[in-house]
């Protein structure tokens, strides 16, 4: 909800409009390739540093420059920092886009815009602010090949007055993401933002009722991707082999990660690499270079989407079988093929969970924010050493490369556990090595790593039929042993993954389900739910695959439970059904959204009174 203030801004003639403090999003509309990721990363750290929780999302196309961009920054008093469905103030940047963006507006929106578009004359139920931005940058720009770049930043200058964002914090986010090498380009671009400062406040009366205004909720936190952050687990994790085949979103998880290793993982003494990171050829060699090096016993992972999921099957299974961990990080993007590179999904829970063919179950992790792609990176090399498995870690393009507000990340303190592997004073201690025995009644067995000195040792890794000891068999009995012995390592692994986060409200008959990004929709969904109905809902956010018994709890204790999830045909619940018990299932209803574009709280909401005939 708004914050509506009583005190009354200067508007049309007859209108009386009341302030909207630190509730609204932004808008900008540009083009892709015009430089204006500067103009809105300062504009969102500007409001961020005046101590109001936001977030960035950036839309853009898949393919060349030229075509439309959007990016929205929302801001929000009470910390929601999800997508917000409307759009309450607009920087019409983009001639070809600029009509319809204007006509989509909800009345009483405001409107920076080039001058030339006209667009006052569409409506006169929004408030206007018409710029000569081409007029503005030549005297703040000599040169005209940099003139496309440096207007983008005359619009920050507008929107700072209009707004009334501090202009200290504004320049002290411009200087910051220009950084000291750049202090030419960064005095341009402040020259560019005073004009636009100057034009506003000697020509742009305010008529709209927007504002931003000084909190402290944002004091020690932090401004990251997921993908940055998830690079930074890893590398804290102790991973040090990386191969990879670049494709979106994931791309910039491994860039980031080279930056990091390049930093903190060179010997001091030699001056060389500690680590290798490689660019296969393909999805399919990448994950056949993680599973070799991690058989190896080096910690591995590679990074990928969707499509590059698709290609690692064969492999994955491989993993599986063989029982050798890996670590997958798959930042989906909506399929299927090529489907919509640069939009998010929730499209690869069921490809993931059971991918290669066979019966195969794998675990996923599931992050919600930087905080937890860091963190989750780490219990992700743990859990695959410890059960020796691949694991996938689900991020999402919303998550990986938008921008979040985060605590700083805590240092990992804790050992590496590398699960069951013999030594050669521990193979002195033991009769007989079977590499794939079950000794613990756990289903995980111990294995050794290549190079031991010891004469037990040795054994063959086998993605064929194999017995306990890793000796080649077709024998119906030793392969029914092996697989229920999978079978028994995943039941294992319920009680080692992260357990899911739950608020429980003892008036509730309803529950609501998710998992990742989906969480910000649902949270604030449900303040949406309690305030305009006054129907009390509990929550619960899954962190993992397998599921664990607090689910089966959460959805006994309920009459009906939601699935909220970003994909068509409803996967989180599928996964589900296979796994409850058959007499729950008629409790379980479903909220999709499957657009491309990230999960807004309104929908949730529409979609939930729909199905309760609100």
């Amino acid at each position: 909800m708004s914050t509506i203030e009583a005190s009354p801004v200067a508007s049309r003639p007859g209108e009386q409009v009341y302030r909207v403090v630190n509730d609204f999003s932004i808008q900008v509309a540009t083009v892709n390739g015009s430089g204006s990721q500067t103009a809105n990363n300062v504009l969102m750290r500007s409001i961020f540093q005046m101590g109001v929780p936001v977030s960035g999302k950036n839309l853009f196309p898949s393919n060349i420059a030229g075509l439309p961009t959007w990016f929205t920054i929302r801001a929000n008093k009470n910390g929601w920092v999800g997508r917000k469905k409307e759009i309450d103030f607009l920087v019409a940047m983009n001639p070809e886009t600029a009509r319809e963006d204007v006509l989509k507006l909800d009345a009483g929106a405001a409107v920076v815009y080039d001058e030339p578009l006209k667009l006052k004359d569409l409506r006169s139920d929004l408030h206007f602010y018409p710029v000569p931005f081409d007029k503005l940058v030549v005297p703040v720009c000599p040169e005209a090949k940099l003139r496309k770049l440096v207007r983008n930043m005359i619009y920050d200058g507008v929107v700072a007055h209009v707004l009334n964002i501090d202009l200290d914090e504004m320049k002290k986010a411009l200087y910051k993401q220009f950084g000291p090498k750049k202090a030419k380009a960064a005095d341009l671009n402040w020259n560019a933002v005073m004009a636009g400062k100057k034009f506003a406040e000697e020509s742009l009366p305010k008529t709209d009722p927007f504002a931003v205004e000084r909190m402290n909720k944002t004091a020690g936190k932090i401004m990251i991707d997921g993908n940055a952050a998830a690079a930074l687990g890893c590398v804290f994790a102790g991973c040090t082999v990386v191969t990879w085949y670049p494709i979106t979103p994931s791309s910039s998880l491994v860039e980031s990660m080279i930056g990091y290793l390049r930093r903190l993982r060179i010997d001091k003494a030699t001056g060389k690499a500690t680590y290798a990171v490689l660019q296969a050829e393909d999805e399919l060699a990448a994950i056949g270079m993680v599973i070799g090096a991690a058989w190896a016993g080096a910690r591995s992972m590679t990074s990928t989407s969707g499509p590059g999921v698709s290609l690692m099957a064969e492999f994955i299974g491989l993993g599986y079988y063989a029982e050798v961990p890996a670590v997958v990080f798959d930042v989906q993007r909506t399929g299927p093929s090529t489907g919509l590179p640069t939009r998010t999904m929730q499209g690869d829970i069921l490809t993931n969970a059971l991918l290669s063919h066979g019966d195969t179950r794998h675990p996923i992790l599931f992050p919600s924010d930087p905080a937890e792609c860091f963190h989750m990176a780490l219990d992700a090399f743990d859990f695959a050493e410890r059960f020796q498995t691949p694991v996938f870690v689900n991020s999402d393009l919303d998550l990986g490369m938008n921008t979040w507000m985060a605590d700083p990340f805590t240092y990992p303190k804790r050992e590496f556990d590398r699960g069951k592997v013999l030594d050669a004073e521990a193979l002195d201690k033991v009769q007989e090595f079977a590499r794939y025995r079950d000794v613990d009644g756990d289903g995980i067995p111990y294995r050794t790593l290549p190079g031991t000195p010891h004469a037990k040792a040795a054994y063959f890794t086998r993605g064929s039929g194999h017995n306990d000891k890793a000796q080649y068999t077709e024998r119906e009995d030793d392969y029914v042993n092996n697989v229920d012995r999978l079978s028994r390592k995943f039941e294992t692994m319920k009680k080692a993954v992260p357990q899911p986060a739950f608020e429980l409200n003892p008036n509730a008959k309803i529950g609501l389900i998710c998992c990742g990004t989906s969480r910000f929709a649902v949270e604030e969904s449900r303040d949406q739910i309690i305030r305009e109905y006054g129907i009390p809902t509990s929550y619960m956010r899954l962190k993992a695959y397998p599921f664990t018994s607090e689910v089966l709890d959460f959805i006994q204790g309920h009459d009906r439970v939601y699935i909220v999830e970003q994909n068509r045909d409803a996967q989180l619940m599928a996964l589900m059904r296979l796994d409850l018990p058959v007499e729950l299932l008629p409790k379980l209803r479903s909220i999709r959204y499957y657009g491309g574009m990230p999960l807004d709280a309104r929908t949730v909401t529409a979609d939930f009174v729909n199905q309760e005939g609100l």
